[in-house]
């Protein structure tokens, strides 16, 4: 049964204005033996850079399907998609010309069901519209008037004598090829007949077809809607409900301290939690505060340094708790709406169980001693990089019952630490056969690398990654960086726009002050439906540690005790306008979508200005939604500027006014395709405007 006839307890597993009836495979003839079909498509999206893989997406992500198609002389051509949805159901969508006659051809689906599509491309000769354009041109000119009438009456008889089309179409049909023959029928009447609305209707419904090209078919993986759609919080549960003894040393939080502090995480909007290493940490070269080489007995030491006495990577630190504990935690931060993502570090402490009980595991130095991780100028001695090569039979095993370990005890996200610096096919495996357990689980790569093996962990299986957000400041880095990621990458590559980490506090944030970390998180926010912020961000912590990027005092290093719910009674914190940020992409279905982004134009070199817009035939509540963010990027000014829009993006004629409501301050303007606009640092540096209608 075809999809678009299912009932409303079934609905197709798709949205899209192109739909058109399903005609079985079988009426499609062979492409021969060329690699060039009767009619050439070339270049397929989506597609991943490496064709050994499969593009991706995400559950009710709106997916641009395109292809280049064209044939020799002036025919006309129509071109389709063919998409199997993963229980087997086809349903085929009409392909649109995109381009002015660049031959591109372009349809949106909203693929709503998780699992494995699969799409292939399907070009012909649209016999139809060949002859209605040349009719027009002949008939009117007085050239082969006979010829045009007969030719479009047997088309007519063609089409009326298919058994799927509509009884009443083929009545109509019958009548049109008996006038056509009609003698005494005029010019005029005869070209009514060649532009007749209605029975264009039914040749775009169901185009009479020859020539049929098919091209190859292609898998399209679509994964659960969080491994696309996210609000990411990170804080360390060694720090929530840390408190001081009299000597002043600090006694560890727990998991069950750090319970308290989820209602104001869930609170802000945020969908996820993730957390760093929850595991035991190593003693031997334990790092003290902010990196040095010597700690003290109390210094907690860096959660990335794995393993002690207390076991590895299937433990719990003690002065956290227990798995019991854990598992209460996960609880209840599902219970507020929130998901754990726990860290997934496959690196070890000098003093974990795998140094002694596999030492093939790790790589020996020609003087006998364990090479530790570097990535220059910094050194992590204490901290032992897995070597993947000299056993990966069993390290795969290891790392596997690691992994399906966690999941029993209810996580369903890894933010895995430094995937670029492991070999691509253990991750490609490891993903692989994860997924094929728990098509649930969503790996996160924090992989801040070169291209090319940012791109090929995508590519492997990541569901997300970072990226180079951070350092994309200006407004042609920020045009440049949302282009890329909306458009280039976003057939394969999630990516996760954290503004900060434990280990990136950029000098933008250092010396931006309190617009900076606006800015930053507006952009964040709305520009991907993924983004994440680490603790003490809305707080403004900004101080670095002297010739670095990361925070003074460095939590990886210590704890770091907050007040959170004076710093909000004050005024003092960004998690109200967080919160807002976070309603505004709740409300808003276009700032879920990844590949929605156009940008737009300012005659300022600091003011940043992009769309996102979703169709109503795509958009979940059948409404069309527009947001169009518009950032002064220079923290340390006052800009005003003209900004100029394409408006047509959303249904919207150059020149004619339209309504816009700012959903930060509530102001509403008229605006045009050319407006004027004035930004304050110091006040409000952005503007994030809801479309509301022609004026």
């Amino acid at each position: 049964m075809a999809p678009q006839t299912r009932s409303p307890k079934n609905p197709p597993a798709w949205r899209s204005a192109s739909a058109l009836p399903v005609r079985p495979a079988a009426d499609i003839g062979a492409v021969g033996d060329t690699v060039t079909g009767r009619i050439p498509l070339a270049d397929p999206r989506p597609a991943a850079l490496d064709p050994a893989f499969s593009p991706s997406a995400f559950a009710g992500e709106v997916v641009p399907f395109g292809v280049t198609a064209f044939r020799e002389g002036h025919d006309l051509i129509g071109v389709r998609l063919r998409l199997t949805d993963p229980d087997g159901e086809e349903s085929l969508h009409a392909l649109r010309p995109v381009g002015n006659g660049l031959d591109h051809w372009s349809a949106e689906v909203a693929l709503l069901a998780q699992g494995t599509w699969s799409f292939r491309f399907e070009a012909y000769g649209d016999d139809f519209a060949t002859w209605q354009h040349a009719a027009a041109l002949k008939i009117a000119a007085g050239v082969d008037v006979a010829l045009m009438r007969e030719t479009g009456a047997l088309l007519f008889d063609r089409a009326q004598a298919e058994a799927d089309r509509p009884a009443s179409e083929r009545r109509v049909l019958q009548e049109r090829a008996r006038d056509l023959r009609d003698p005494d029928l005029d010019a005029a009447a005869a070209l009514a007949i060649v532009g007749d609305e209605m029975l264009t209707g039914f040749f775009r419904t169901r185009p009479l077809t020859s020539l049929l090209t098919v091209g190859r078919t292609t898998d399209l993986l679509v994964e659960r809607e969080r491994a696309g759609v996210g609000a990411w919080y990170e804080f360390f549960p060694r720090s929530e409900g840390a408190s001081v003894r009299e000597d002043g040393s600090i006694v560890s939080g727990t998991l069950r301290t750090a319970m308290a502090r989820l209602p104001q995480v869930a609170d802000m909007g945020f969908d996820v939690l993730y957390l760093p290493p929850i595991h035991p940490i190593g003693r031997t070269n334990r790092k003290g505060p902010n990196n040095t080489l010597e700690a003290g007995p109390a210094d907690p030491g860096s959660p990335w340094a794995i393993g002690g006495p207390d076991g590895g990577h299937d433990a719990v630190h003690p002065d956290l708790g227990t798995l019991a504990d854990f598992r209460a935690f996960v609880a209840e931060a599902g219970r507020l709406g929130l998901e754990v993502a726990l860290d997934l570090a496959l690196q070890a402490s000098p003093d974990h169980p795998w140094v002694s009980e596999h030492p093939e595991w790790f790589t020996t130095l020609p003087d006998g001693s364990i090479a530790f991780a570097e990535n220059p100028p910094k050194k992590y001695q204490d901290i032992y990089p897995v070597n993947f090569d000299n056993d990966p039979d069993g390290i795969r095993t290891e790392v596997l019952r690691v992994v399906r370990h966690w999941i029993a005890q209810g996580v369903r996200i890894f933010r895995v630490d430094n995937p670029h610096t492991k070999p691509l096919q253990f991750w490609e495996w490891l993903i692989r056969t994860v997924n094929a357990e728990s098509p649930d689980v969503v790996f996160l790569a924090e992989a801040f690398t070169r291209p090319a093996p940012m791109q090929a962990l995508a590519q492997a299986g990541f569901q997300q990654s970072y990226t180079y957000f951070t350092w994309r400041n200006s407004k042609t880095e920020l045009e440049q960086f949302l282009d890329e990621i909306s458009h280039t990458t976003s057939d394969f590559l999630r990516p996760n726009l954290f503004v900060n980490t434990p280990d990136i506090l950029t000098e933008y944030l250092q010396y931006g002050g309190r617009p900076a970390y606006k800015i930053r998180a507006a952009i964040a926010a709305t520009a991907a439906p993924t983004y994440g912020v680490y603790a003490g961000y809305e707080l403004f912590e900004n101080v670095a540690r002297p010739g670095s990027e990361e925070n003074i005092d460095n939590e990886k290093y210590e704890y770091k005790l907050r007040d959170w719910a004076g710093a909000e009674a004050n005024g003092d914190s960004l998690a109200p306008y967080l919160r807002r940020l976070n309603e505004i992409r709740r409300a808003h279905p276009a700032l879920r979508q990844l590949r929605n982004l156009s940008i737009q134009w300012s005659d300022d070199d600091a003011i940043l200005v992009y769309a996102k817009h979703l169709d109503a035939a795509v958009a979940p509540d059948g409404v069309a939604d527009t947001i169009l963010v518009v950032v002064n990027v220079d923290p340390h000014s006052v800009r005003q500027t003209t900004v100029h829009l394409d408006t047509r993006l959303w249904g919207v004629e150059p020149g004619r006014p339209f309504l816009v409501e700012d959903l930060l301050t509530g102001q509403t303007w008229t605006w045009t395709d050319h407006d004027f606009v004035r930004l304050d640092a110091f006040s409000e540096p952005v503007h994030i405007l809801h479309v509301k209608g022609i004026a």
